[in-house]
Protein backbone atom coordinates (compact mmCIF):
# COMPACT_ATOMS: atom_id res chain seq x y z
CA UNK A 1 0.00 0.00 0.00
CA UNK A 2 1.16 3.47 -1.14
CA UNK A 3 2.44 6.10 2.09
CA UNK A 4 1.09 9.55 1.85
CA UNK A 5 0.93 10.59 5.10
CA UNK A 6 4.61 10.77 5.89
CA UNK A 7 5.87 14.42 5.43
CA UNK A 8 8.83 15.15 2.75
CA UNK A 9 11.02 16.78 5.89
CA UNK A 10 10.18 13.52 8.01
CA UNK A 11 10.95 11.61 5.23
CA UNK A 12 13.92 13.51 4.41
CA UNK A 13 15.05 12.44 8.05
CA UNK A 14 15.62 9.31 7.80
CA UNK A 15 19.14 10.16 6.52
CA UNK A 16 20.61 11.33 9.52
CA UNK A 17 20.07 7.29 11.65
CA UNK A 18 23.38 5.69 12.12
CA UNK A 19 23.08 2.76 10.35
CA UNK A 20 21.56 4.56 7.18
CA UNK A 21 25.17 6.20 7.45
CA UNK A 22 27.02 3.77 7.90
CA UNK A 23 25.40 1.83 4.71
CA UNK A 24 27.66 5.03 2.64
CA UNK A 25 30.29 3.30 3.68
CA UNK A 26 29.60 -0.03 2.98
CA UNK A 27 28.10 0.87 -0.44
CA UNK A 28 31.84 2.63 -1.29
CA UNK A 29 33.05 -1.10 -0.52
CA UNK A 30 30.81 -2.47 -2.55
CA UNK A 31 31.10 -0.08 -5.79
CA UNK A 32 34.82 0.02 -5.77
CA UNK A 33 35.52 -3.12 -7.82
CA UNK A 34 32.84 -2.96 -9.95
CA UNK A 35 34.07 -0.69 -13.10
CA UNK A 36 37.76 -2.16 -12.18
CA UNK A 37 36.44 -5.28 -14.27
CA UNK A 38 34.03 -3.71 -16.30
CA UNK A 39 34.30 0.16 -18.00
CA UNK A 40 37.26 1.62 -16.61
CA UNK A 41 39.18 -2.30 -17.53
CA UNK A 42 37.42 -1.86 -21.00
CA UNK A 43 38.66 1.85 -21.60
CA UNK A 44 42.57 0.48 -20.84
CA UNK A 45 41.71 -2.78 -23.09
CA UNK A 46 40.49 -0.13 -25.79
CA UNK A 47 44.19 1.56 -24.84
CA UNK A 48 45.94 -0.95 -25.07
CA UNK A 49 44.75 -2.28 -28.50
CA UNK A 50 42.78 -4.65 -27.94
CA UNK A 51 40.02 -5.52 -30.24
CA UNK A 52 36.12 -4.58 -29.35
CA UNK A 53 35.09 -8.20 -29.85
CA UNK A 54 37.36 -9.19 -27.11
CA UNK A 55 36.40 -6.38 -24.90
CA UNK A 56 32.77 -7.09 -25.21
CA UNK A 57 33.61 -10.54 -24.33
CA UNK A 58 35.20 -9.42 -21.22
CA UNK A 59 31.45 -8.59 -19.99
CA UNK A 60 31.23 -12.02 -18.81
CA UNK A 61 33.56 -11.62 -16.02
CA UNK A 62 31.06 -10.26 -14.68
CA UNK A 63 28.56 -13.08 -15.02
CA UNK A 64 30.13 -14.05 -11.45
CA UNK A 65 27.82 -11.35 -10.05
CA UNK A 66 25.45 -13.16 -11.32
CA UNK A 67 25.77 -16.83 -10.06
CA UNK A 68 26.71 -15.74 -6.78
CA UNK A 69 23.96 -17.81 -5.58
CA UNK A 70 25.71 -20.77 -6.01
CA UNK A 71 27.79 -19.98 -3.08
CA UNK A 72 25.48 -17.51 -1.35
CA UNK A 73 24.35 -20.32 1.02
CA UNK A 74 28.09 -20.60 2.93
CA UNK A 75 27.97 -17.61 3.04
CA UNK A 76 24.34 -17.41 4.33
CA UNK A 77 24.91 -20.27 6.99
CA UNK A 78 29.30 -20.61 7.76
CA UNK A 79 30.65 -18.99 10.21
CA UNK A 80 34.15 -18.52 9.44
CA UNK A 81 36.38 -20.36 11.88
CA UNK A 82 38.41 -17.82 14.19
CA UNK A 83 37.17 -14.30 12.47
CA UNK A 84 33.49 -15.13 12.08
CA UNK A 85 33.18 -15.77 16.15
CA UNK A 86 35.28 -12.72 16.61
CA UNK A 87 33.61 -9.86 13.96
CA UNK A 88 30.59 -11.91 13.48
CA UNK A 89 29.52 -14.18 10.15
CA UNK A 90 28.83 -10.70 8.38
CA UNK A 91 31.47 -8.59 8.76
CA UNK A 92 34.01 -11.50 8.76
CA UNK A 93 33.16 -12.29 5.20
CA UNK A 94 32.78 -8.85 3.74
CA UNK A 95 36.68 -8.58 4.89
CA UNK A 96 37.75 -11.76 2.89
CA UNK A 97 35.71 -10.49 -0.12
CA UNK A 98 38.00 -7.79 0.24
CA UNK A 99 41.49 -9.26 0.63
CA UNK A 100 40.68 -11.07 -2.38
CA UNK A 101 39.66 -7.86 -4.32
CA UNK A 102 42.88 -6.12 -3.07
CA UNK A 103 45.13 -9.18 -4.16
CA UNK A 104 43.07 -9.17 -7.52
CA UNK A 105 43.66 -5.52 -8.25
CA UNK A 106 47.22 -5.68 -7.33
CA UNK A 107 48.30 -8.34 -9.76
CA UNK A 108 46.34 -6.78 -12.64
CA UNK A 109 48.06 -3.34 -12.24
CA UNK A 110 51.45 -5.19 -13.22
CA UNK A 111 50.29 -7.04 -16.58
CA UNK A 112 49.97 -5.94 -19.99
CA UNK A 113 46.47 -7.00 -21.49
CA UNK A 114 48.76 -6.59 -25.35
CA UNK A 115 51.03 -9.19 -23.61
CA UNK A 116 49.09 -11.14 -21.42
CA UNK A 117 45.18 -10.95 -21.96
CA UNK A 118 44.36 -14.22 -20.38
CA UNK A 119 46.21 -13.06 -17.08
CA UNK A 120 44.28 -9.97 -17.04
CA UNK A 121 41.36 -11.86 -17.76
CA UNK A 122 41.76 -14.29 -15.02
CA UNK A 123 42.55 -11.51 -12.31
CA UNK A 124 39.46 -9.76 -13.01
CA UNK A 125 37.69 -13.07 -12.64
CA UNK A 126 39.20 -12.93 -9.06
CA UNK A 127 37.87 -9.45 -8.17
CA UNK A 128 34.51 -10.50 -9.71
CA UNK A 129 34.30 -13.68 -7.36
CA UNK A 130 35.77 -11.65 -4.21
CA UNK A 131 33.91 -8.74 -4.76
CA UNK A 132 30.51 -10.40 -5.34
CA UNK A 133 30.96 -12.75 -2.44
CA UNK A 134 31.86 -9.78 -0.36
CA UNK A 135 27.82 -8.14 -2.23
CA UNK A 136 26.65 -11.10 -0.48
CA UNK A 137 27.27 -10.48 2.98
CA UNK A 138 27.41 -6.89 2.75
CA UNK A 139 23.20 -6.96 1.21
CA UNK A 140 22.69 -9.47 4.24
CA UNK A 141 23.77 -7.08 6.77
CA UNK A 142 21.83 -4.17 4.88
CA UNK A 143 18.62 -5.81 5.42
CA UNK A 144 19.61 -7.24 9.01
CA UNK A 145 20.38 -3.78 10.81
CA UNK A 146 17.19 -1.64 10.23
CA UNK A 147 13.60 -2.42 10.03
CA UNK A 148 11.39 -2.66 6.57
CA UNK A 149 10.30 1.22 6.86
CA UNK A 150 14.16 2.11 6.30
CA UNK A 151 15.26 -0.23 3.47
CA UNK A 152 14.22 2.77 1.16
CA UNK A 153 16.73 4.77 3.06
CA UNK A 154 19.22 2.38 3.73
CA UNK A 155 19.26 1.39 -0.35
CA UNK A 156 19.83 5.27 -0.94
CA UNK A 157 23.17 5.46 1.22
CA UNK A 158 24.38 2.22 0.13
CA UNK A 159 23.75 3.97 -3.66
CA UNK A 160 25.49 6.72 -2.55
CA UNK A 161 28.31 5.38 -1.32
CA UNK A 162 28.18 2.65 -4.34
CA UNK A 163 28.31 5.71 -6.51
CA UNK A 164 31.28 7.53 -5.08
CA UNK A 165 33.34 4.48 -5.41
CA UNK A 166 32.40 4.38 -9.22
CA UNK A 167 33.48 8.22 -9.27
CA UNK A 168 36.77 7.13 -7.97
CA UNK A 169 37.21 3.65 -10.07
CA UNK A 170 35.90 5.63 -13.15
CA UNK A 171 36.93 8.84 -13.15
CA UNK A 172 39.91 8.40 -10.76
CA UNK A 173 40.99 6.27 -12.60
CA UNK A 174 40.97 7.60 -15.62
CA UNK A 175 42.78 10.62 -14.47
CA UNK A 176 45.49 8.65 -12.85
CA UNK A 177 45.64 6.71 -15.94
CA UNK A 178 45.93 9.71 -18.27
CA UNK A 179 48.13 11.31 -16.12
CA UNK A 180 50.80 8.58 -15.27
CA UNK A 181 49.55 4.81 -16.20
CA UNK A 182 47.57 2.38 -15.98
CA UNK A 183 49.79 0.18 -13.25
CA UNK A 184 49.86 3.39 -10.99
CA UNK A 185 45.60 4.11 -11.44
CA UNK A 186 45.23 0.04 -10.47
CA UNK A 187 47.44 -0.06 -7.53
CA UNK A 188 45.83 2.81 -6.65
CA UNK A 189 42.73 1.21 -6.43
CA UNK A 190 43.71 -1.74 -4.59
CA UNK A 191 44.71 0.45 -1.27
CA UNK A 192 41.89 2.20 -1.75
CA UNK A 193 40.52 -1.66 -0.97
CA UNK A 194 41.70 -0.30 3.32
CA UNK A 195 38.59 1.98 3.39
CA UNK A 196 36.76 -0.48 3.38
CA UNK A 197 38.45 -2.37 5.76
CA UNK A 198 38.64 0.29 8.17
CA UNK A 199 34.82 0.39 7.71
CA UNK A 200 34.54 -3.73 8.34
CA UNK A 201 36.44 -3.29 11.65
CA UNK A 202 34.45 0.17 13.26
CA UNK A 203 30.78 -1.09 12.29
CA UNK A 204 28.84 -2.97 14.29
CA UNK A 205 27.33 -6.89 13.48
CA UNK A 206 23.32 -6.94 13.17
CA UNK A 207 21.78 -8.86 16.15
CA UNK A 208 21.45 -11.96 15.19
CA UNK A 209 21.44 -15.28 16.42
CA UNK A 210 24.91 -17.14 14.12
CA UNK A 211 24.20 -20.33 12.92
CA UNK A 212 24.96 -23.51 14.37
CA UNK A 213 28.16 -25.62 12.76
CA UNK A 214 27.61 -27.61 10.42
CA UNK A 215 28.87 -31.18 11.94
CA UNK A 216 28.10 -32.54 15.43
CA UNK A 217 24.59 -31.48 15.12
CA UNK A 218 22.86 -34.57 14.73
CA UNK A 219 24.71 -37.22 15.75
CA UNK A 220 26.51 -38.19 11.95
CA UNK A 221 28.56 -36.34 9.14
CA UNK A 222 26.52 -37.32 6.72
CA UNK A 223 23.04 -36.81 8.29
CA UNK A 224 24.58 -32.97 9.45
CA UNK A 225 25.21 -32.31 5.55
CA UNK A 226 21.78 -33.09 4.69
CA UNK A 227 20.22 -31.37 7.79
CA UNK A 228 23.02 -28.10 6.38
CA UNK A 229 22.33 -28.67 2.74
CA UNK A 230 18.37 -28.71 3.38
CA UNK A 231 18.42 -25.36 5.24
CA UNK A 232 20.70 -23.49 3.84
CA UNK A 233 19.92 -24.16 0.17
CA UNK A 234 16.73 -25.74 -0.28
CA UNK A 235 14.51 -23.51 2.11
CA UNK A 236 15.42 -20.42 1.53
CA UNK A 237 13.87 -21.57 -2.29
CA UNK A 238 11.07 -23.13 -0.93
CA UNK A 239 10.22 -20.34 1.29
CA UNK A 240 10.27 -17.56 -1.61
CA UNK A 241 7.72 -19.80 -3.67
CA UNK A 242 5.84 -21.20 -0.46
CA UNK A 243 4.94 -17.42 0.23
CA UNK A 244 4.20 -15.94 -3.40
CA UNK A 245 3.31 -19.56 -4.93
CA UNK A 246 2.94 -19.32 -8.98
CA UNK A 247 2.97 -15.84 -9.28
CA UNK A 248 6.71 -16.26 -7.90
CA UNK A 249 8.00 -17.07 -11.59
CA UNK A 250 6.19 -13.07 -12.62
CA UNK A 251 8.27 -11.60 -9.65
CA UNK A 252 11.64 -13.64 -10.98
CA UNK A 253 10.80 -12.26 -14.69
CA UNK A 254 10.54 -8.91 -13.62
CA UNK A 255 14.15 -9.11 -11.80
CA UNK A 256 15.62 -10.48 -14.17
CA UNK A 257 14.67 -7.75 -17.47
CA UNK A 258 14.45 -4.85 -14.98
CA UNK A 259 18.04 -3.64 -15.62
CA UNK A 260 18.92 -5.67 -19.13
CA UNK A 261 18.80 -2.15 -21.01
CA UNK A 262 21.58 -0.36 -18.85
CA UNK A 263 23.92 -3.24 -18.19
CA UNK A 264 23.61 -4.35 -21.64
CA UNK A 265 25.03 -1.33 -22.70
CA UNK A 266 27.48 -0.18 -19.83
CA UNK A 267 30.61 -2.28 -21.50
CA UNK A 268 30.61 -0.33 -24.55
CA UNK A 269 29.66 2.99 -22.83
CA UNK A 270 33.77 4.08 -22.20
CA UNK A 271 34.76 2.66 -25.84
CA UNK A 272 31.88 4.79 -27.18
CA UNK A 273 33.29 7.30 -25.92
CA UNK A 274 36.77 7.07 -26.91
CA UNK A 275 35.50 6.16 -30.77
CA UNK A 276 33.50 9.41 -30.97
CA UNK A 277 36.56 11.45 -30.39
CA UNK A 278 36.38 12.52 -26.39
CA UNK A 279 40.02 12.26 -24.19
CA UNK A 280 40.30 9.83 -20.97
CA UNK A 281 39.97 13.55 -19.13
CA UNK A 282 36.73 14.83 -20.89
CA UNK A 283 35.16 11.47 -20.15
CA UNK A 284 36.30 11.33 -16.62
CA UNK A 285 35.36 14.76 -15.59
CA UNK A 286 31.71 14.51 -17.52
CA UNK A 287 30.40 10.86 -17.78
CA UNK A 288 31.89 10.41 -14.27
CA UNK A 289 32.45 13.34 -11.93
CA UNK A 290 29.38 15.74 -13.47
CA UNK A 291 27.69 12.22 -13.69
CA UNK A 292 28.38 10.96 -10.42
CA UNK A 293 26.70 14.04 -9.18
CA UNK A 294 23.57 13.36 -11.39
CA UNK A 295 23.41 9.91 -10.06
CA UNK A 296 23.49 11.05 -6.93
CA UNK A 297 20.81 13.19 -6.55
CA UNK A 298 18.07 10.58 -8.60
CA UNK A 299 19.53 8.20 -5.66
CA UNK A 300 18.68 10.55 -3.32
CA UNK A 301 15.24 11.76 -4.61
CA UNK A 302 14.04 8.00 -5.21
CA UNK A 303 14.91 7.48 -1.28
CA UNK A 304 12.03 9.99 0.16
CA UNK A 305 10.31 8.91 -2.59
CA UNK A 306 10.19 5.30 -1.78
CA UNK A 307 9.40 6.86 1.59
CA UNK A 308 6.98 8.77 0.92
CA UNK A 309 5.03 6.82 -1.89
CA UNK A 310 6.43 3.25 -1.92
CA UNK A 311 8.25 1.44 -3.85
CA UNK A 312 6.40 0.94 -7.05
CA UNK A 313 5.55 4.58 -8.60
CA UNK A 314 9.65 5.00 -8.16
CA UNK A 315 10.23 1.93 -10.32
CA UNK A 316 7.99 2.52 -13.09
CA UNK A 317 9.87 6.12 -13.38
CA UNK A 318 12.83 4.19 -13.22
CA UNK A 319 12.43 1.92 -15.53
CA UNK A 320 10.79 4.30 -18.28
CA UNK A 321 14.03 6.54 -17.65
CA UNK A 322 16.75 4.18 -18.55
CA UNK A 323 15.53 2.66 -21.42
CA UNK A 324 14.55 6.00 -22.64
CA UNK A 325 18.01 7.19 -22.68
CA UNK A 326 19.45 4.72 -24.60
CA UNK A 327 17.95 6.81 -27.36
CA UNK A 328 19.80 9.77 -26.77
CA UNK A 329 22.86 7.39 -26.91
CA UNK A 330 22.10 6.43 -30.05
CA UNK A 331 21.63 10.48 -31.14
CA UNK A 332 24.91 11.29 -29.92
CA UNK A 333 25.98 8.51 -32.14
CA UNK A 334 25.37 10.91 -34.89
CA UNK A 335 26.15 14.49 -33.19
CA UNK A 336 29.80 13.55 -32.54
CA UNK A 337 32.32 14.30 -29.93
CA UNK A 338 30.22 17.66 -28.18
CA UNK A 339 30.80 18.09 -24.83
CA UNK A 340 27.38 19.70 -24.60
CA UNK A 341 25.62 16.88 -25.74
CA UNK A 342 27.51 14.76 -23.88
CA UNK A 343 26.55 16.22 -20.81
CA UNK A 344 22.76 16.55 -21.30
CA UNK A 345 23.37 12.68 -22.42
CA UNK A 346 24.64 12.04 -18.83
CA UNK A 347 22.50 13.97 -16.90
CA UNK A 348 19.74 11.83 -18.14
CA UNK A 349 21.34 8.44 -18.03
CA UNK A 350 22.42 8.86 -14.55
CA UNK A 351 19.26 10.38 -13.15
CA UNK A 352 17.76 7.70 -14.48
CA UNK A 353 20.29 5.24 -13.58
CA UNK A 354 20.26 6.66 -9.72
CA UNK A 355 16.18 6.33 -9.49
CA UNK A 356 16.26 2.74 -11.16
CA UNK A 357 18.83 1.64 -8.61
CA UNK A 358 17.83 2.76 -5.81
CA UNK A 359 14.13 1.91 -6.12
CA UNK A 360 14.99 -1.69 -7.17
CA UNK A 361 17.03 -2.52 -4.61
CA UNK A 362 14.39 -1.02 -1.94
CA UNK A 363 11.90 -3.69 -4.21
CA UNK A 364 14.32 -6.47 -3.87
CA UNK A 365 15.02 -5.47 0.26
CA UNK A 366 11.02 -6.48 0.80
CA UNK A 367 10.94 -9.39 -0.51
CA UNK A 368 13.40 -11.48 1.44
CA UNK A 369 12.27 -13.80 4.59
CA UNK A 370 15.26 -12.44 7.19
CA UNK A 371 15.41 -16.16 7.74
CA UNK A 372 17.66 -16.73 4.37
CA UNK A 373 18.50 -12.83 4.16
CA UNK A 374 22.07 -13.55 1.75
CA UNK A 375 20.66 -16.47 0.37
CA UNK A 376 17.25 -14.85 -1.52
CA UNK A 377 19.09 -11.44 -1.96
CA UNK A 378 21.56 -13.33 -4.09
CA UNK A 379 19.00 -15.10 -5.57
CA UNK A 380 17.56 -11.79 -7.02
CA UNK A 381 20.56 -9.74 -7.67
CA UNK A 382 22.49 -12.79 -9.37
CA UNK A 383 18.97 -12.51 -11.38
CA UNK A 384 19.03 -9.30 -11.88
CA UNK A 385 22.17 -8.91 -13.37
CA UNK A 386 22.67 -12.70 -15.49
CA UNK A 387 21.03 -11.89 -18.29
CA UNK A 388 22.38 -8.06 -18.94
CA UNK A 389 25.80 -10.02 -18.23
CA UNK A 390 25.14 -12.58 -20.71
CA UNK A 391 23.81 -10.01 -23.39
CA UNK A 392 26.42 -7.72 -23.03
CA UNK A 393 29.03 -10.09 -24.22
CA UNK A 394 27.86 -9.90 -27.55
CA UNK A 395 27.98 -6.09 -27.71
CA UNK A 396 30.94 -6.00 -29.15
CA UNK A 397 29.91 -8.16 -32.02
CA UNK A 398 26.88 -5.99 -32.49
CA UNK A 399 28.71 -2.76 -32.59
CA UNK A 400 31.03 -3.85 -35.45
CA UNK A 401 28.47 -5.99 -37.52
CA UNK A 402 25.71 -2.59 -37.28
CA UNK A 403 27.41 0.45 -35.22
CA UNK A 404 26.49 2.50 -32.37
CA UNK A 405 23.35 3.50 -32.69
CA UNK A 406 22.21 0.41 -34.35
CA UNK A 407 23.18 -1.22 -30.44
CA UNK A 408 21.89 1.65 -28.15
CA UNK A 409 18.31 0.98 -29.80
CA UNK A 410 18.54 -2.30 -29.47
CA UNK A 411 19.21 -1.32 -25.64
CA UNK A 412 16.44 0.55 -25.39
CA UNK A 413 13.67 -2.30 -26.91
CA UNK A 414 14.91 -4.51 -24.14
CA UNK A 415 13.93 -2.00 -21.20
CA UNK A 416 10.25 -2.29 -22.55
CA UNK A 417 9.54 -5.61 -20.42
CA UNK A 418 10.40 -4.24 -17.19
CA UNK A 419 7.80 -1.33 -18.30
CA UNK A 420 5.17 -3.65 -18.73
CA UNK A 421 5.87 -5.59 -15.64
CA UNK A 422 5.45 -3.02 -13.27
CA UNK A 423 2.06 -2.42 -13.18
CA UNK A 424 1.21 -6.20 -12.91
CA UNK A 425 3.20 -6.40 -9.49
CA UNK A 426 1.94 -3.10 -8.26
CA UNK A 427 -2.17 -4.44 -8.43
CA UNK A 428 -1.25 -7.91 -6.99
CA UNK A 429 -0.11 -5.93 -4.14
CA UNK A 430 -2.97 -3.95 -4.32
CA UNK A 431 -5.06 -6.69 -3.95
CA UNK A 432 -3.01 -7.55 -0.92
CA UNK A 433 -1.65 -11.03 -2.42
CA UNK A 434 2.40 -9.82 -1.54
CA UNK A 435 3.67 -9.80 1.80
Amino acid sequence: MQKTTVGWLEAARIYAHPRVLAMFFLGFSAGLPFLLVFSTLSAWLTDAGVARSAIGFFGWVGITYSIKVLWAPVVDRLVLPGIGRSLGQRRSWILLGQIGIALGLAGMAFVDPAVNLMAVALLALLVAFSSSTQDVAIDAYRIEAVITDYQGAMSASYVFGYKVALLVAGAGALFIADLTNWTLAYLSMAALVGVGVITVLLVAEPERELPSPIFGRHGGRLRDLQVWFADAIVSPFTDFFSRNGSFALVILLFIAVFRLSDITMGIMANPFYLDLGFSKSEIASVAKVFGFFMSVAGSFLCGVLVVRWGVYRPLMLGAVMVASTNILFAVMAYVGPDIRALMVVISADNISGGIAATAFVAYLSGLTNRAYTATQYALFSSLMTLPGKFFSGFSGLIVDAGGYPSFFLIAAAVGIPAIILVPVLARREARGALP
